[in-house]
C-alpha cells in the first residue's frame, strides 16, 4: 500500500473510509452523522490525530532506519525507489513545515546538558500540527460549551424528545391512510362499484351462512332492515365484525379469524349497500332502530320529507 499510494493520499483515504462506514451504519437521519452525534466528531477528530501521529512517527522510524544503513543498503534503496511513484516536493515542504524536524546532523546543536545516565535530551520544539491540533481542540471545546451550555442547545436527550414527538405525529398520519391499521375511528363507506364488489364476495363465503346470501337473516339477525342490535353505520357495523358480536353469543370476531381491515371495511360497506333491499321471508327485526346522529339535521329532515312525499 505505501509503495502505490503515498501518505499524503493515504491518510485522507483511510480517513474518508472510516468516515464512510460511521455513516453507513448510524442512522442519523437527514443529517450527517457527525452534525446530528458531536461524539461521532470526536471520535473522527481523535482517529485523524492518531492517524497523523502514527504516519510522522513512522516518517521519522524510516529516517532514522535510513541514517543507520550502509552505503551499499542506501544506493539499492534508492535505486528501488527510482522505480516507485516518488514523493512530489510540494508534500515534503508541507511535512517539513507541519514538523520543522531538524536534520540529523544537527543533533549536537540540540542536546540539552541533562545527561540521565547516558541518556540525553533534545531541545525540539513541538511540531506546528500538534500545536495547531492543540489550538483546534480549545477551539472545539470553547463552541462545544457555548453550544450546550450557554445557548441551550438541543443535547442527546432533546432530539430524542423530539423525534419521538415527530414520529409520533408521522405514525398518526401512517395510520389514516394505512389499510391493514384501519380502525372503526377512521374507518369510511366504500361506495365504488369493484369494492362493493370485493365485499360481496367476502359476504359470502364468511357470512351467508348465518346471515343468509342475501342478508334476509336466519341465525344471525336480518342486515337489510333499519334495526340494529349494535347500531348502524359503517363505524359501527366494521366494529362488530372486527370484534364480534355480544359476549356469549352472537358473531364470532373477524379480527382474529383471517379478515384484514380492509377486507372488513368493503363487507361492512356492502352490508350497508342491502339497507331497503327487501329480500323474501325476512327474519323479524331486531334490535331498534338506528339514527346516525351525525348526519346533518336538515339532511335527515330532507329525506323524512321526500319519504312521505312518495308514500302520498
Amino acid at each position: 500500500m505505501k509503495k502505490f499510494f503515498p501518505v499524503y493520499l493515504r491518510v485522507p483515504l483511510i480517513f474518508f473510509i472510516v468516515f464512510a462506514l460511521m455513516e453507513y451504519f448510524i442512522d442519523s437521519g437527514d443529517r450527517p452523522a457527525f452534525i446530528r452525534y458531536p461524539m461521532v466528531s470526536v471520535f473522527l477528530f481523535v482517529f485523524l490525530f492518531i492517524l497523523i501521529a502514527i504516519e510522522i512517527t513512522m516518517s521519522a522510524v524510516n529516517r532514522v532506519m535510513y541514517q543507520l544503513m550502509t552505503p551499499e543498503e542506501k544506493a539499492k534503496l534508492a535505486y528501488e525507489n527510482s522505480l516507485s511513484l516518488q514523493e512530489s516536493t510540494w508534500y515534503k515542504e508541507l511535512m517539513q513545515k507541519l514538523t520543522k524536524t531538524q536534520p540529523i546532523e544537527n543533533e549536537g546543536d540540540l542536546l540539552m546538558d541533562h545527561d540521565y545516565d547516558g541518556i540525553k535530551e533534545l531541545d525540539n520544539n513541538l511540531p506546528p500540527w500538534w500545536v495547531y491540533l492543540f489550538y483546534g481542540g480549545i477551539i472545539f471545546g470553547v463552541i462545544y460549551f457555548a453550544r450546550y451550555e450557554v445557548f441551550g442547545g438541543d443535547d442527546q436527550e432533546a432530539e430524542l424528545k423530539t423525534e419521538m414527538a415527530q414520529a409520533k405525529i408521522d405514525v398518526e398520519e401512517y395510520l389514516k391512510t394505512a389499510p391493514d391499521l384501519m380502525d372503526e375511528k377512521s374507518v369510511v363507506l366504500l361506495t365504488d362499484a369493484t369494492d362493493l364488489a370485493a365485499g360481496k364476495e367476502i359476504f359470502t363465503t364468511n357470512c351467508a351462512a348465518c346471515h343468509r346470501a342475501d342478508a334476509g337473516g336466519q341465525i344471525g339477525p336480518n342486515l337489510t332492515d333499519d334495526h340494529w342490535i349494535l347500531g348502524g353505520g359503517i363505524k359501527n357495523v366494521f366494529h362488530t365484525i372486527t370484534n364480534g358480536g355480544r359476549d356469549g353469543k352472537g358473531m364470532v370476531s373477524w379480527k382474529t379469524n383471517g379478515l384484514k381491515p380492509k377486507e372488513i371495511q368493503k363487507v361492512a360497506s356492502y352490508i350497508l349497500s342491502l339497507q331497503g333491499s327487501n329480500p323474501k321471508e325476512p327474519k323479524a327485526p331486531e334490535g331498534e332502530v338506528w339514527v346516525d346522529e351525525s348526519a346533518p339535521k336538515d339532511a335527515t329532515a330532507s329525506t323524512k320529507n321526500e319519504s312521505t312525499e312518495v308514500k302520498k
